[in-house]
C-alpha cells in the first residue's frame, strides 16, 4: 500500500468514533468487554443504569449521559467533532433505550442486539414478543428469589445447543443489578413501545438477531428493520437470546464492514 493509502486508512481508524453501549435486562457491561476489544478504533463508553430506583431513572441516566458526551451546544456537538461520530450499541432491553435515543437524533449510527422496538405484545404478535403476564410473573418472583429469576431468564436466553456449547457458563455471575433496577428493568419493558419513534430514525441501523431468540423473537428485528429505511438485518441462525456472545469475532468484521460503506 502506499503512503497516500496507509494516510488515508490510519485515519480512517482514528475517526471510527465513539461507542456507546447499552446492556440488557439484568446484566453487567462486562458482557461487551471481548467485543470491545475487536473494535479498538473507537472510543467506548457505557451507562451504568444497574442501580437505577425507576424506569425513570433508567432513562434519563442514558439520555444524561449522551448529552454530557456531545456537550450540545445549539446544533453543533463539540464532542462528535473531536471524537468522530456516535454510534449507539443496544442490547435486549439496551436496544429499546438506543432506539428511543436515535429516534431523538443522538446517532450517527445504531447497532442492535436481540432488539425490540415493543417488548410486550398481544397473543397475536407473540412472534414479536412476550406476554405482559410473563414479565409480571418476573416481577413478583423477584420479591421472593430474585436470584431464581435472574437464572431462569438465562436459561431461556440459549439454545440447547448453545448450552451444549457452554456459551451460558461463560456468562458474568448473576447479582450485579440492585433489586430496584432489575424492577425498573422490567417496568420499563412493559411500558416502553418505540414503534411509533421508527420513522423518525434516518441514521444507518445494523441489526444482529438469532432466528432462536425466545425473548425477543426474530420477528422483532425483522420489525424494525422493515421500518427503517436504512437498517440492515444479519440474521444468526440457530442462535438465541444473546447473538453477539460466542461470535464475537464474526460481529465485529460485520460491523466493521458496515461502518466502513457508511463512514
Amino acid at each position: 500500500m502506499s503512503d497516500s493509502g496507509n494516510t488515508s486508512l490510519l485515519i480512517k481508524q482514528q475517526t471510527s468514533g465513539t461507542i456507546l453501549w447499552l446492556t440488557g435486562w439484568s446484566m453487567p457491561d462486562s458482557v461487551f468487554d471481548r467485543l470491545r476489544m475487536l473494535l479498538p478504533h473507537y472510543r467506548h463508553i457505557a451507562v451504568d443504569y444497574s442501580a437505577a430506583g425507576s424506569p425513570e431513572e433508567m432513562l434519563s441516566l442514558t439520555e444524561t449521559a449522551v448529552k454530557d458526551m456531545l456537550g450540545i451546544e445549539g446544533s453543533i456537538c463539540r464532542e462528535r467533532v473531536a471524537h468522530g461520530p456516535l454510534l449507539l450499541s443496544g442490547w435486549s432491553l439496551g436496544g429499546l433505550l438506543a432506539l428511543r435515543l436515535a429516534a431523538k437524533g443522538y446517532a450517527d449510527g445504531l447497532i442492535l442486539f436481540g432488539a425490540t422496538a415493543h417488548f410486550t405484545r398481544p397473543k397475536e404478535e407473540f412472534d414479536r414478543g412476550l406476554a405482559d403476564a410473563y414479565v409480571r410473573q418476573m416481577i413478583k418472583g423477584i420479591s421472593r428469589d430474585r436470584h431464581a429469576v435472574e437464572t431462569n431468564f438465562r436459561k431461556v436466553m440459549f439454545t440447547e445447543q448453545e448450552w451444549e456449547a457452554g456459551l451460558a457458563e461463560r456468562l458474568p455471575r448473576t447479582g450485579s443489578w440492585t433489586t430496584q433496577a432489575l424492577l425498573a428493568g422490567l417496568q420499563l419493558l412493559r411500558t416502553e413501545n418505540g414503534l411509533s419513534q421508527l420513522p423518525s430514525i434516518d441514521c444507518p441501523v445494523l441489526i444482529f438477531h438469532g432466528t432462536e431468540d425466545k425473548i425477543c423473537p426474530y420477528g422483532a428485528g425483522l420489525e424494525i428493520m422493515n421500518q427503517l429505511p436504512h437498517a440492515k438485518l444479519i440474521t444468526l441462525t440457530a442462535c438465541g437470546h444473546a447473538p453477539f456472545w460466542g461470535k464475537e469475532a464474526h460481529i465485529a468484521d460485520e460491523w466493521r464492514r458496515w461502518w466502513h460503506d457508511h463512514w
